[in-house]
C-alpha cells in the first residue's frame, strides 16, 4: 500500500552571505615573522590599519573588536617567546594582530541540509491550529566542515510553515570546558577508544580519582614536550586530551536570534565537522522538559558519538557518549523514559537497526537488533531518520534505507509502546524517494531526514535534498498508521 505524500514548495538553499570569524593560524614560525612586522609599525600606522580593516568587517560580524582580541590572546605564548612584553602592547596592536590571526568562513555556502524539527519551547501567542517550530540544519562550507544552524518558524492549521526572517549577524558562542573528571568513567571511554593502555597507564595513575582539566592538561604538556617521545606515545597523549576537550559548554548572548546561533565544531575531536544532529524534545518522568541531540563529531579520521542538551537554546551541554552502543553514527534518543529508562536507537555496525537503554543518558551498552534490511530498496542498510514518535498505536520511527547506485529513500516502521522490539509494521515501499528534481546535489539521488514531528494530525517530514538543500512534507497520520499496521 503506498501512502501519500504532500510536498510543500518551501526550499532552504545554502547562503554564502552568513559568515563567522574564524580562527586562523598560518603556523608558528609564519605567524611569529607577521606579529615582527607588525611590531614595526608605530602607533599611528597600527591604529590607521585597524581602522580600515573595522570599516570593513564590523558590519559583518557582531562585536569584531573582541573577536580580535580573543585570537591575538591565542597566540600570547608565541608572541613572548620574542621577547615581546605582551603586556605592554596597546589593545589596538593587539587587536590588529589578532585579525591577521581571523578569516571569515561561510558556514553555510555548499550546502544546507538534514533537517531536524521540534517543538518550540514557546508556544504563546498563537491561533488555533498553529505551532511554533525550530528546525536545525548541517550547514557545510569550504572544505566541507560542518556545523549546526537554526531557522524558526510557524506551522498554521493548514500545515503551511511561515519562516520567521532571518538575522543579520552570526553569533559563536563563548566556550567552558569541563574542569573536572572522574577517573574510571574517563578510562572506560579511553578504552572504547582503543588508546593504547601502557601510555593510558602511564598518565592515568599519577592522578586522583576524580581530577581536574588543568592538572591532565600540564602532565600532558611536560610529556609532550619530551623531544625523544615515541609518535605511538605521542599519538595516545594526544588521543586522551582530545576525549578531554569534547567536554563543554556553549553560552550565546541573549541579545541574539536563533538563527544567528551557530554551534561551530570547537574541540579536536570535531574539527572536520558536526554532523547530523537529530534534535528531540524529551519529557522527563517528573513532567520536566529539555532538548537533546545526538550528532556525529568528526576529526578527518574517527568519529565520536557525542550529545548535546539545552533548556533555552542559549545555553547548551555537550559531552561525549560512552558505551559499546556508542560507537558508530546514526544514533537518536526517544523523547521519554520507557519501563524507567533512558531508550535510544542506533546503527552500530553500519547495516541493521539497533535499540538499547540506560540507567544514563551519557552510557550505552547491550545494544539488541531491531531491524534488518528487508526490501530491495534498503538491501544495502537501514537506519533511523531521528527520533521515535509517539502515537497511540505505537512509536512511529522514521527510516531511511540505502539501495542500489546508493540512493537514499525514507520509509516508516512501528513498533510497540512498551516493547519496543517488537514490530507492528513496515512500510513496503519508501515513503519518499528522490523525483527527478531531486536527484541532483552535492551527493546525488538522497533524500533524508534527521527528524519529524506530528502536527495536526499529521506527519511534518523535513528532508534534505541530495545533500545540498532541504524541504518538507506532510502526510496524513491516519493513512500512514493504517498501511504500517496492515503491512505485515
Amino acid at each position: 500500500m503506498r501512502v501519500s505524500v504532500i510536498r510543500k514548495n518551501i526550499i532552504f538553499t545554502p547562503d554564502s552571505k552568513r559568515v563567522v570569524a574564524r580562527y586562523f593560524m598560518n603556523g608558528d614560525d609564519r605567524t611569529q615573522q607577521m606579529v615582527l612586522r607588525i611590531m614595526m609599525l608605530d602607533e599611528k600606522q597600527v591604529l590607521e590599519t585597524l581602522e580600515q580593516t573595522l570599516r570593513e568587517f564590523a558590519r559583518r560580524h557582531r562585536n569584531i573588536s573582541s573577536i580580535f582580541f580573543q585570537h591575538c590572546e591565542r597566540i600570547r605564548s608565541l608572541i613572548e617567546a620574542l621577547q615581546i612584553d605582551y603586556e605592554a602592547m596597546s589593545l589596538d596592536r593587539k587587536m590588529l594582530i589578532g585579525s591577521y590571526c581571523t578569516m571569515e568562513y561561510a558556514i553555510e555556502s555548499a550546502a544546507i541540509f538534514n533537517p531536524s524539527i521540534i517543538e518550540d519551547l514557546d508556544q504563546s501567542g498563537l491561533e488555533a491550529g498553529e505551532k511554533r517550530v525550530i528546525i536545525s540544519f548541517r550547514a557545510t562550507g569550504e572544505g566541507h566542515i560542518s556545523s549546526i544552524v537554526f531557522r524558526r518558524g510557524i506551522l498554521d492549521r493548514n500545515n503551511n510553515l511561515q519562516v520567521m526572517k532571518i538575522g543579520h549577524n552570526i553569533d559563536k558562542a563563548e566556550i567552558n570546558h569541563k574542569s573536572t573528571f572522574n577517573k574510571e568513567r574517563f578510562l572506560l571511554k579511553l578504552s572504547e577508544m582503543h588508546t593504547q593502555d601502557k601510555y593510558i597507564t602511564q598518565i592515568m595513575q599519577e592522578l586522583p580519582d576524580d581530577f581536574e582539566y588543568a592538572v591532565l592538561k600540564n602532565i600532558i604538556t611536560i610529556a609532550l614536550s619530551d623531544p625523544s617521545i615515541r609518535e605511538e606515545r605521542k599519538i595516545a597523549l594526544n588521543e586522551i586530551m582530545w576525549l578531554a576537550k569534547s567536554f563543554y559548554d556553549l553560552e550565546f548572548k541573549h541579545d541574539s536570534d536563533i538563527t544567528e546561533r551557530v554551534i561551530f565544531p570547537i574541540s579536536d575531536s570535531e574539527s572536520r565537522g558536526i554532523e547530523d544532529a537529530r534534535f528531540v524534545r524529551f519529557v522527563d518522568d517528573d513532567g520536566s522538559t529539555r532538548v537533546m541531540a545526538t550528532y556525529t563529531a568528526y576529526n578527518g579520521h574517527a568519529i565520536l558519538p557525542k550529545l548535546i542538551s539545552t533548556e533555552d537554546f542559549y545555553s547548551f551541554r555537550v559531552m561525549p557518549l560512552h558505551g559499546i552502543g556508542a560507537q558508530n553514527k546514526n544514533l537518536a534518543l526517544f523523547p521519554k523514559k520507557i519501563n524507567g529508562k533512558f531508550a535510544m536507537l542506533a546503527r552500530i555496525d553500519g547495516v541493521n537497526n539497533y535499540i538499547m537503554y540506560s540507567d544514563r543518558v551519557t552510557q550505552w551498552n547491550n545494544p539488541v537488533l531491531l531491524q534488518e534490511p528487508r526490501y530491495t530498496w534498503e538491501f544495502t542498510q537501514i537506519g533511523n531518520c531521528g527520533s521515535p514518535l509517539w502515537t497511540e498505536e505505537g512509536w512511529l520511527v522514521i527510516t531511511h534505507g540505502v539501495g542500489t547506485m546508493r540512493r537514499y529513500c525514507i520509509g516508516a516502521s512501528l513498533f510497540d509502546l512498551d516493547n519496543p522490539t517488537k514490530e507492528i509494521g513496515r512500510l513496503q515501499e519508501p515513503l519518499l524517494s528522490p523525483l527527478e528534481d531531486e536527484r541532483e546535489g552535492y551527493v546525488p539521488n538522497v533524500v533524508y531526514s534527521c527528524g519529524a514531528i506530528i502536527h495536526n494530525n499529521s506527519l511534518i517530514l523535513p528532508y534534505a535534498v541530495s545533500d545540498y538543500s532541504s524541504t518538507y512534507a506532510i502526510v496524513d497520520m491516519v493513512e500512514l498508521l493504517d498501511a504500517l499496521k496492515n503491512s505485515q
